[in-house]
């Protein structure tokens, strides 16, 4: 997300020399947290307090607590971050174009990160370098220098605007917070006019642009670190008061939706990298300002505290974020989801430090079975090296026999808002990403995604036990973005690039979601091309051990071939293909029933050379640059940047021809499936039964289950239901003499809807407020009112069997 920056030569070369040392504080006695400065008035605000003690609540949640410094792996760990703050230190030559040799400037991230790891270094126990005053006067003078040299007052912000309001003055003021008093009055005040000219308070005056969600969160979090470096109550309150409108629910755009959804610009799903920000940001602020006289008490911040389980836990599989709520931010390196379930459950112990002790236990259960099933990279392995904070509080929890690893929880959750739907089963989870008039195909942007066209045309993420690894490794670097699994595309190719940038690859439909019940779901996407002519009517049906995958009206006329991807796997797992019976089987991994006299396979290794995501492109210039941080990414990316990988991919996909006019499909996923289970599905073409597959509707009966489900692209009837208007249908017969119906509206038109299902009904036991009549007998009639305002959700009415 970094973008390329032209720097101003003005402030290059105004200044001559190294920095002058100027007049440092002698350290305070004992450790740097205990204690006043000396020489200092008693009564002082920096000195006593609220504002010293936020400083040392800031360096508790920030740099790290909880924790044996003389145990292990802590000791090491804080000898290693002393030897390297040695190292830096004694490398410093502070000159005209660089503080560090090999780091030139602006050197947004490397530089200020260096200099903050050297302040923790000293702020924290165990470094060899606690409360050492050369350290902080070292880290005094580089801030400084930096100031001086990059951000001055009267630079020219040009670039990306993240680092200039964001990125360098987080790190120098939590540099300064950490170590002071050692910056010193005179350095400390010009430290602050250059934060108040790059990110003056009036940024938080409107909530848009690039001042909301995560965004507004940082901002804040920048003034409220202004704030305590100047002792300032009134600007800590304004930075506080600021978070308040990231709290309420929205109905379109960033921020949270009451269907769990989160969006950050504006048209991307984005609890990964954005939302794990934005909810380790405030759980870091609730922590900090626990207490103090500016404590976050605003109501709406129980949104945020629902969040964790209406927003973020849906997507969290075994540890990992699912990269279908990560935007551009899927192919900064390997095991990127990984890293970003790691961040959201770091945020969630630590966010419930300050939850009810009901939050809080379910939160460190649901934490504690992430850590336990997440054995492609242990958390707390990993939290070792990133964050001894999250460590020790991760491995309490661990150790901690009286609470309870929570399972995966079985079901559907459906996000309308942002075209997602997320399905467990017995032993598998699927994710499903799709594009509306209010949801891009995909994010590109920083040249970051440039080929992630067709992420939006209905891609079917799913993981199997031992599966943790699927799209992690190398995944986005060397599969072919033609054939991501599920979508149906024209193959012909895209730009790099195409369509416009941060999200804006909207298609113009507005049929994309479904109904579900919680535990099955129909979830439907009208599907249109990016930059292409291709159309679709895509349904899937999910179920406790497959999904029924449904394609109809599939036209096009781009003059090549069109392609449903059945799957795409990366793995060398041997293929199974029994034509004749009509089904496949990928060892390992599962089992797919289908037509196989029209199913093309394909066995390959792919090499790609990844690239680090470049600090060197041009922010948009539509909107400045509308990016978020990814310098913990990237630094992991620079330690272990590999050369070219290759990876071996098995395919399996439908052909559609030349510019088909009506094609279809239909086949079963069926994630973990035997051989043998596999062969008795497709040996049992009444195990499901199609009620309709045109571009009209689409619907299938389950007898064993008690499933019906239609999606109603136009209003009419498919077997025993009939709608008035389009919408989506699921009925379930319960098998207690009872039935639940449930319908929604996914195009969010409806001012009246009637639904009659062919079966003999005796009462409609429990309503709906929306319900405005009800007729049971030989048949139900279920007619509802204004749905156009429920934003796509799903609405249930339960009935008993006549």
């Amino acid at each position: 997300m970094t973008g390329m920056i032209g720097y101003s030569r003005r402030s290059l070369l105004r200044l001559g020399g190294t920095v002058a040392a100027g007049a440092l504080a002698l350290p305070p006695a004992g450790h740097p947290w205990t204690g006043r400065r000396d020489g200092a008035r008693r009564g002082d605000p920096r000195e006593d307090g609220p504002f010293a003690a936020l400083r040392r609540a800031w360096r508790d949640v920030t740099a790290g607590s909880g924790f044996d410094a003389a145990a292990e792996p802590y000791r090491s760990r804080l000898a290693e971050l002393g030897a390297a703050a040695a190292r830096h230190r004694d490398a410093m030559r502070p000159g005209t174009s660089s503080l560090w040799p090999g780091l030139p400037f602006p050197s947004f991230t490397a530089t200020p990160a260096r200099l903050r790891a050297m302040a923790r270094a000293y702020a924290l126990p165990g470094t060899g370098l606690t409360g050492d005053a050369d350290l902080a006067a070292a880290v005094a003078d580089g801030v400084d220098h930096y100031r001086r040299r990059v951000y001055a007052a009267d630079a020219e912000a040009t670039g990306n605007w993240w680092h200039w309001r964001i990125g360098v003055p987080r790190a120098l003021l939590d540099a300064a917070l950490l170590t002071d008093p050692h910056l010193g009055e005179r350095r400390a005040g010009a430290l602050l006019e250059a934060v108040d000219h790059f990110a003056p308070e009036c940024v938080l005056d409107d909530y848009d642009g690039t001042s909301t969600g995560a965004n507004r969160v940082d901002l804040c979090t920048v003034r409220l670190l202004r704030a305590v470096l100047a002792a300032d109550p009134d600007g800590a309150a304004r930075a506080v008061a600021a978070l308040s409108p990231v709290f309420p629910y929205v109905t379109d755009g960033d921020g949270f939706h009451r269907d769990g959804s989160f969006v950050q610009h504006t048209w991307v799903p984005y609890q990964g990298t954005y939302g794990a920000s934005l909810l380790s940001g405030l759980a870091t602020l609730f922590a900090v300002l626990r207490g103090s006289p500016w404590e976050v008490t605003d109501p709406n911040r129980q949104v945020v505290l629902d969040a964790v389980e209406r927003s973020f836990a849906p997507f969290v599989h075994d540890g990992l974020c699912m990269d279908l709520v990560s935007g551009r931010a899927v192919g900064r390196g390997p095991y990127g989801d990984h890293a970003r379930g790691r961040a959201i459950a770091a945020a969630v112990l630590l966010l419930g430090e300050t939850a009810s002790a009901a939050e809080r236990a379910r939160w460190r259960s649901m934490v504690k079975g992430w850590a336990l099933r997440d054995t492609v990279r242990p958390m707390p392995r990993t939290a070792e090296r990133e964050d001894l904070g999250f460590h020790a509080r991760l491995v309490a929890l661990l150790d901690d026999d009286g609470v309870p690893a929570a399972a995966e929880p079985a079901g559907h959750r459906l996000f309308p808002e942002s075209a997602r739907a997320v399905h467990r089963g017995r032993g598998w989870c699927a994710g499903l990403s799709m594009a509306s008039d209010r949801i891009g195909h995909y994010e590109h942007g920083n040249g970051e995604n440039l080929r992630g066209w067709h992420t939006g045309s209905g891609m079917l993420y799913w993981w199997a036990e031992g599966h943790g690894d699927q799209y992690s490794d190398f995944f986005w670097d060397t599969v072919d973005p033609c054939r991501l699994p599920g979508t149906t595309v024209s193959t012909r190719r895209p730009a790099d690039g195409a369509g416009e940038a941060w999200g804006d690859t909207r298609p113009p439909v507005r049929w994309v979601g479904g109904a579900t019940d919680g535990r099955y779901a129909a979830v439907g996407q009208h599907l249109t091309g990016l930059e292409s002519t291709l159309e679709a009517f895509k349904s899937w049906f999910f179920l406790d051990d497959a999904v029924v995958c449904l394609g109809a009206g599939i036209s096009c006329a781009d003059g090549v071939p069109v392609e449903t991807v059945v799957d795409n796997r990366r793995t060398g797992a041997r293929l199974t293909v029994d034509r004749t019976a009509g089904w496949a089987h990928l060892e390992g991994h599962g089992g797919y029933v289908l037509p196989c006299a029209r199913l093309r396979t394909l066995r390959e290794e792919r090499t790609a050379a990844p690239e680090r995501p470049a600090a060197g492109r041009a922010a948009a210039p539509a909107d400045g640059g509308r990016a978020g941080a990814a310098g913990a990414e990237r630094a992991v990316w620079d330690a272990t940047r590999p050369g070219p990988v290759t990876r071996g991919y098995v395919t399996l996909w439908l052909d559609h021809g030349v510019d088909p006019a009506s094609a279809g499909y239909f086949y079963l996923l069926m994630p973990g499936a035997s051989p043998a289970a596999t062969r008795a599905r497709a040996a049992d073409p009444g195990w499901v039964r199609v009620l309709a597959g045109g571009r009209h509707r689409q619907g299938v009966h389950v007898p064993s289950l008690g499933v019906t489900a239609v999606n109603f692209w136009n209003g009419g009837t498919a077997g025993p239901l009939t709608a008035s208007a389009p919408c989506a249908v699921l009925v379930r017969e319960r098998g207690d003499g009872t039935a639940t119906l449930t319908v929604a509206d996914p195009r969010r038109d409806l001012d009246e809807l009637t639904v009659t299902w062919e079966r003999p009904v005796s009462a409609v036991p429990r309503g709906h407020p929306l319900l405005t009549a009800a007729a049971a007998g030989r048949r139900l009639t279920l007619t509802w009112g204004r749905l156009a305002d429920r934003e796509g959700a799903s609405h249930t009415v339960t009935v008993r069997l006549g």
